[in-house]
Parts: C-alpha cells; structure tokens; sequence
C-alpha cells in the first residue's frame, strides 16, 4: 500500500499537532485500518508535504497527528483557471477531479444559455477537489467557485487571458500558439469550454470580443464538454504550463 496522504486546511510545522476532524479520523482508522503511531504524509495547500505521525483517533472527537518533518516543498500551479458549464454529477464530478490532477489554479462553474445543470453542489465539487489533491500526490488544492453567470465571468476577467475551446471550429489548424510576444511567459489565463448544445451565437460574439482571446481546436472530432475539458487543460499544459523543461511562474 502506498502512503496515504491527507489534506489538512492548518498551519503545518514540526511537532505542532494539528487536529483531525471525525471524517479523517474515519478514513485513517475504518477505511485505511490505521492506527495511532502510524506513519502518512499531510498538506496544506501552503507549507509544502510533511511526514506526520498519527496521534490519536477516536470516532467522536475526531484526532490528531504530529507532524515531524518536510517531506517536500509546496508546489503550486501555474495561474490557470478552468471555467466551464456544469454537466450531469458524474461528469461534472470528472471535470473538477482531473482539473486538479492536471494542474489548475481555480474551478469556476459558469451558467450559460444552454446549461443542462442550473445548480452544484460546491461543497461536495470541493471535496472532490480534496481528494484528487490526496491522491496525485499534489500539494495544492483549486478552489471550486460558486457557480456564476458566464456574462459575469467575462466582465472580471481583467488581464487574464481566455483560450476558448470552440467546438464549430473542430478540425480547424487552430493550435496554442507557443511562448512568445502573443503569450507572454507567466500570463494568466482561462480556459473556457461551453455545454453540451455549445454556446449561444450571442455568447459566441461576447467571448470573441474579449481583449484577449486565443481560439483553439481540439481535433478533427467534437468531444464532449468533459472530454474536451482534458484534452483542452493537456494542450495548455504541454504549451505554455509546468509540463515544460523548465521554471514556469506559478499563482
């Protein structure tokens, strides 16, 4: 069994106990069969992984484990954020999960015309985000927006620069142009990707007047919204993120 990795929203420093609530008490003690003295790994989202040690574990009070030294530095994502319609739960499940797998900075849900899913439950998305951090072996965890109106993401975008992934332009040479003038090394940017029924001719002509737009093809074949969420982070990723040789900016 490889090490279990627990996220843990407390200052982490050695031989600082930090508390566990009655869900991570569960999970170490029912579900992974650990008991106090046992050895995991433990993140913030801040201070980088630390080995801890489990200190107590009860099913009413919850527990603690003891952190005992850095295991390794706090790596953070690029300034990526992934905006996108919200599907059915499994799928809309799989878009948060891979998301933080994949290295985004921020989830946003964002309702649109033609939007099958008027509701999220946030809580829940976050959770999910939580438990893709734990197990990628990520030290950072993207915060799951509430969910807003695309007219509103696009009003407070501010420098942030938008990759639209336009499911009319499939089959189209229309790649993510490499580092350069165009794409300033350490920009911010958005991915955006429509529903289902793809965006209305209304929102199309909003997103191509933003002041800084890039439109992309995802391949000869329009993919479905949670696919092409993955294929569009991997294109970002292999572009202009931290998959390439080198230091890239982080948030």
């Amino acid at each position: 069994m490889g090490t279990v990795r627990l996220y843990i929203d407390q200052p982490l420093c050695a031989g600082q106990a930090a508390a566990l609530d009655g869900a991570q008490a569960h999970y170490l003690g029912n579900v992974m069969r650990l008991a106090p003295g046992a050895e995991i790994e433990v993140f913030n989202g801040r201070d980088g992984v630390w080995s801890a040690q489990i200190a107590a574990l009860s099913k009413r009070a919850g527990g603690s484990v003891m952190p005992m030294a850095q295991a390794g530095p706090q790596r953070m994502p690029p300034d990526l954020w992934l905006a996108f319609a919200p599907l059915k739960k499994a799928r809309t499940d799989f878009i948060v999960e891979k998301a933080t797998e994949l290295g985004c900075a921020r989830i946003l849900p964002v309702t649109t015309d033609y939007t099958n899913a008027e509701r999220i439950a946030r809580e829940r998305l976050q959770a999910h985000a939580v438990e893709a951090a734990e197990q990628c072996g990520g030290s950072y965890v993207p915060e799951v927006a509430a969910l807003q109106p695309l007219d509103r993401l696009l009003a407070n975008l501010g420098d942030r620069r938008v990759m639209w992934a336009d499911e009319q332009r499939a089959g189209e040479a229309l790649g993510l142009p490499a580092q350069g003038d165009s794409h300033p090394e350490g920009a911010p940017w958005v991915i955006l990707i429509g529903p289902e029924g793809g965006f209305s001719d209304a929102e199309r002509q909003r997103i191509a007047a933003c002041r800084s737009v890039t439109t992309v093809s995802l391949g000869p074949r329009i993919l479905r919204a949670d696919t092409a969420a993955v294929a569009a982070i991997t294109l970002w990723q292999a572009t202009l993120g931290d998959w390439m040789p080198g230091p890239c900016p982080a948030i």
